[in-house]
């Protein structure tokens, strides 16, 4: 104990020392090293003849991690001041004192008495003092020293960011660095080989290799391919001590993905696809699908489609669909089954990134041949022309053909086709279509100052196939022909003074005409020829449509004329020459100095002081006798009866009657007259009801019964039906009509049984069946007769 007080620090010092170095495997000899370093303190203090202190320590060592069930000793304070008698008193302050160390007041003997760890505190600073016990004097000055926590390997190495993800490009040469991973040790660095760590690959061998030192991980195979495997999982430790036996070790693990490049080239599954096509599909329509298999991804997978080869490059054309890279093929042009039934194409799909070291592995591209067919389908008629333009005259005749339209089933049977008006397109009815020649005629007057443009459509139907319907546009211009004169802009009334000189000008009128010659509108004025010669006014053209009307003379006296009326001529410029007459009245006032007009009422009239009273009751009695008589002439002239006569050469088509009771069919004989329909000189000659009044006259006296019915029967036709449409005040009254002709020009000819010289039994009706579907039912009922009768 003696060596320990002079050398307190030292032998401590000495003392850990010998534990550490005998737990780290050094066979040095415990006794050697005390002696050695015993010596050279003893020389060292020689040589610097240093004076000795009162206090014989300065810090001490200490083991972590003591798992004894006694307290640990750490050192002793002793002061030359003790006699051993107890009268000196120890005291510990500072970190930890009284929590983590104790001293014996008495003999200064230093415990730990908690668990110590290097890794959460590596040393601890405390002051130490000695008192005299009785007098709690201070005997020597207060002293500081330090408890150093000796290191040893308690924690193995650990990696703070694993685990790891990395990825390497396949095909990558051998030696390729992938990535770094790095373990820490808790243990000091500074002491020993408790912290220097050395790196291995656990699992992930033969592809990987990790550098031992620096923990970067490398490939280790060459030709890794991803199509074959994309996924690794590394294994990598990190162990202490150097890697000696007995060294702590950690682990973590490194997923490593093999990202894709572009060495695969694309190829197709199939050398030759069909597809079908309907001719009726629209431009852009997709035909089909193609794809071009490559086994690469992302960039490296994307294809390029073109068609490099075929006869249907014109009409078809391939583009590339982003997500899923096929070749869509989509309809160029229009396509028509009846000119080209199939197509072929050459299709090629190509990658747009290669990679120039991977060229050995090519082609990057591939071909493939594809076969389209045209499949028919029952097609709408198609007009000759997309659009019809007609200029027309507005005074054309009623039934006049305008334009003819011509349509034609593009399918190969040919059918027949019907031609319409779509009659929202003409809601006025202006334009009638042959149902068969397709030629476009009036039905209604034109006035193009009511409407200018007609815009109709036209369709086209097939005669076996109503829903096939084809339709064109046309449009009417109507041509102006000078038909409306030119009439005054308003009614002209003016007012003149008395005192107005000859050649004032008392008013300016102006006319319009609505009608649009090409050469443009010029109106003429003059005045009629009852007032060409008149004395008070004249008339000057001022060649600008418009006309002054002067006064010829002075001194006008509104007692002798309040009012003139001056007709005015007014004429345009057309061929021919229409004109109207207009009247400007012009009333004469009184007026002062300045003109200011004062008053234009006329003097009251007084009669003449001869004619009496008596004279006029005379009159007036007069003028009612005529009235009467009058009266009385008209309602005698309306009751008697005229007997109605028919020219013999007159032709009776159509009698329209009313009657006020409901017919009795068969039995009703006085309702009309069969003898009407067979000679027209029988008509009325017979018995005739008296309530029947007829109120509509025969239309066909209206169509001049001379021309021929055979070349002019729809001309009479539109004739009757547009003034049957005019008449605003003809209810529907009952009519007959009776036709002379039947049945010619039809497909189906007559089916009247009239002039028929064969019996039901003889008579076939298999042609029925080639009527279309609007005689179906006849041709069913007939059909099965037929069919009965032969069994």
């Amino acid at each position: 104990m003696r060596y320990l007080r002079n050398y307190p620090g030292q032998g401590v010092y000495i003392y850990y020392m010998m534990l550490l170095e005998l737990t780290n495997g050094v066979l040095a000899s415990s006794s050697q090293l005390i002696r050695e370093l015993g010596d050279k303190s003893l020389n060292k203090q020689l040589m610097h003849n240093r004076l000795k202190r009162s206090w014989v320590w300065n810090q001490f060592f200490v083991l972590e991690e003591y798992t004894g069930t006694e307290p640990l000793y750490v050192g002793k304070l002793h002061s030359d001041m003790d006699r051993g008698n107890g009268s000196i008193k120890y005291i510990l302050t500072g970190e930890g004192a009284g929590t983590m160390f104790t001293i014996d007041d008495t003999t200064g003997d230093i415990h730990a008495i908690q668990r110590l760890d290097r890794e959460e505190r590596a040393q601890y600073t405390l002051r130490a003092q000695a008192l005299d016990r009785k007098t709690e004097i201070p005997m020597e000055p207060e002293s500081e020293f330090i408890i150093k926590i000796q290191d040893i390997n308690d924690n193995e190495p650990r990696f703070l960011d694993g685990p790891y993800t990395a990825s390497v490009p396949e095909m990558s040469p051998v030696g390729t660095s992938i990535i770094q991973v790095s373990a820490t040790d808790a243990d000091d660095p500074t002491y020993g080989s408790s912290a220097r760590v050395v790196y291995s690959i656990v699992q992930g061998q033969p592809y990987f290799s990790v550098d031992s030192k620096t923990g970067i991980i490398r490939t280790a195979l060459t030709n890794m391919d991803r199509e074959a495997r994309d996924y690794y999982e590394v294994t990598i430790q990190a162990k202490d001590m150097g890697g000696q036996l007995g060294g702590l070790a950690g682990t973590t693990t490194v997923n490593i993905t093999l990202s894709d490049v572009n060495d695969n080239p694309p190829r197709f599954p199939q050398k030759h696809y069909q597809m079908n096509i309907l001719e009726s599909s629209p431009v852009n329509s997709t035909v089909g699908r193609v794809l071009a298999m490559d086994l690469d991804e992302g960039v490296n997978a994307e294809m390029k489609y073109t068609i490099i080869d075929g006869d249907g490059s014109d009409m078809f054309d391939v583009t590339t669909d982003p997500t899923y890279q096929v070749g869509v093929i989509t309809v160029k042009k229009p396509l028509d089954f009846e000119s080209k039934k199939s197509y072929t194409l050459k299709i090629e799909g190509s990658n747009p990134h290669i990679e120039v070291r991977f060229f050995n592995l090519g082609p990057f591209r591939d071909t493939t041949t594809v076969h389209v067919s045209v499949e028919d389908v029952d097609e709408p008629p198609v007009f000759e022309s997309s659009h019809y333009f007609v200029e027309v005259s507005e005074n054309v005749d009623i039934g006049t053909t305008i334009q003819i339209v011509s349509a034609r089933d593009p399918d190969a049977t040919n059918n027949s086709v019907r031609y319409s008006i779509d009659r929202n397109s003409d809601p006025g009815r202006y334009f009638y279509v042959d149902i068969t020649t397709g030629a476009l005629m009036t039905a209604r007057p034109l006035d193009r100052e009511e409407v200018s443009l007609h815009n109709i459509t036209i369709l086209a139907m097939e005669m076996n196939n109503p829903a096939q319907v084809g339709s064109v546009p046309v449009t009417i211009k109507i041509l102006d022909v000078n038909d409306n004169a030119p009439v005054f802009t308003k009614s002209f009334e003016t007012f003149m003074c008395e005192n107005a000189k000859a050649g004032q000008l008392i008013q300016t009128v102006s006319a319009i005409d609505q009608d649009d010659p090409p050469e443009g509108q010029h109106i003429y004025y003059s005045l009629a020829p009852e007032a060409a010669s008149n004395p008070n006014f004249t008339l000057r053209d001022n060649q600008d449509n418009t006309a002054w009307i002067l006064a010829r003379k002075s001194g006008f006296r509104q007692s002798e004329q309040s009012i003139f009326y001056i007709p005015i001529i007014i004429a345009d410029n057309g061929r021919p020459m229409l004109s109207s007459t207009g009247t400007l009245t012009i009333q004469v006032c009184s007026c002062d100095e300045d003109g200011d007009i004062m008053s234009c009422s006329a003097e009251p009239y007084t009669l003449p002081i001869s004619l009496s009273r008596g004279a006029l009751i005379a009159i007036l009695a007069c003028i009612f006798v005529l009235l009467v008589l009058v009266l009385l002439i008209l309602s005698m002239r309306r009751q008697r009866k005229q007997p109605y006569t028919i020219d013999e050469e007159d032709n009776v088509h159509e009698n329209i009657v009313r009657y006020d009771d409901e017919g009795g069919g068969e039995e009703d004989t006085e309702a009309f007259d069969i003898a009407t329909l067979w000679s027209s000189r029988e008509a009325h000659v017979g018995k005739s009801r008296q309530d029947m009044q007829p109120e509509i006259e025969s239309l066909s006296r209206y169509v001049p019964q001379t021309c021929s019915m055979d070349n002019n029967v729809h001309s009479y036709m539109m004739a009757k039906l547009y003034e049957a449409d005019t008449d605003v005040c003809a209810p529907p009254f009952d009519s007959l009509q009776t036709y002379m002709f039947e049945g010619e020009g039809s497909v189906a000819q007559s089916l009247s049984s009239l002039q028929s010289f064969s019996t039901d039994s003889e008579q076939s009706y298999d042609y029925l069946n080639d009527w279309g579907p609007r005689f179906k039912k006849l041709a069913e009922m007939y059909g099965a007769k037929d069919s009965n009768a032969s069994l």
